[in-house]
């Protein structure tokens, strides 16, 4: 099976596990805008606390899909789910017959736009369990975790999926294949759905504070996500909130995207986040009022931010 991957949406997330693909054996190529003259010259510099530091130099580096030379086996989308961000547009060019499209991205139901516009590809959902930032130009800083979840959207059985789960695997990341993936979907959830817009609200308080200061308010938060997936019969294991509060505990000080985006005054993934799961919630006829009332806080300084910029 040929390793020809093209990465769209290079950022912090597509650039690291870009580089660990690279490493693995594969041909490696990005799509990269906001970076392309910095990545084009030198590549990426990837510093991380567990793998060791190293320099990622993609095969091709390009300002958009359709200059890419060859057909990718797999194409990778790690952008934001904004809407502001085109999705479909963006990857349409470089999508060949055969290829096998994977979304390393955060959100609940975000794919059927793209089960549409490609019905006749192999659509692969995958969640990255991780602490990465992007630091600079070029520069990725890999903190901690970096576990991947993929599962085919379909009931096919073929090899794609595992093919890219052994690349992963043979550059030392932790990488498994759910049966459920849209359960795992919900289960990311649970996680961001009161640490990402909380850290935005509370004017940038990293998720430790976050948990050492309203912890009973984030457990509430947890448990009406894991109501609205098991309304929607992806019922998450019964210790699911447990281990969240655990594994925040234990992790290191970390600005979420969702509060690097308000930073930098970028549309944050509230949509994906918070608001598909509210209408999940609307839907089945489940009560939702902390998750609604971070929904609603996060419109309001969306707002703020197309209205006057981010705050200083």
């Amino acid at each position: 099976m040929n390793n020809k991957v093209l990465i769209a949406g290079a950022g912090a997330i597509g650039g690291f596990y870009g580089g660990l693909l690279a490493k693995a054996g594969a041909d490696v190529s990005v799509v990269c805008r906001s970076d392309y003259d910095i990545v084009k010259q030198q590549g990426y510099r990837i510093e991380s606390a567990t793998l060791g530091s190293w320099q990622f130099m993609p095969s091709q580096v390009l300002r958009n899909a359709a200059d890419y030379e060859g057909q990718a086996d797999y194409l990778i989308l790690c952008s934001k789910v904004t809407a502001d961000i085109d999705r479909v547009a963006l990857i349409r060019d470089a999508v060949a017959p055969h290829t096998a499209i994977a979304l390393i991205q955060n959100g609940v139901e975000i794919e059927h736009e793209l089960q549409q516009a490609f019905p006749d590809n192999l659509l692969i959902s995958g969640l990255a369990f991780i602490c990465c930032n992007r630091i600079a130009p070029g520069k990725i800083s890999h903190l901690a975790y970096g576990k991947l979840i993929l599962g085919n959207l379909s009931n096919s059985h073929e090899l794609n999926t595992p093919h890219l789960r052994d690349l992963f695997l043979r550059a030392g990341i932790e990488c498994v294949i759910s049966e459920d993936i849209i359960a795992s979907r919900w289960q990311k959830c649970v996680w961001n759905a009161p640490f990402n817009p909380l850290s935005v609200l509370s004017g940038g308080l990293a998720t430790q504070a976050i948990l050492q200061n309203q912890e009973n308010f984030v457990r509430r938060v947890m448990q009406e996500v894991c109501n609205i997936a098991e309304a929607c019969s992806h019922p998450l294991p019964t210790d699911i909130v447990e281990s969240h509060i655990t594994l925040t505990r234990e992790m290191p000080p970390y600005k979420t995207s969702m509060l690097l985006d308000f930073e930098r005054g970028h549309t944050m993934e509230t949509e994906a986040i918070l608001g598909n799961a509210v209408r999940a919630a609307q839907r089945q006829g489940v009560d939702c009022p902390c998750l609604q009332s971070l929904y609603v806080l996060m419109q309001l300084r969306e707002l703020q931010i197309r209205s006057s910029g981010p705050l200083k």
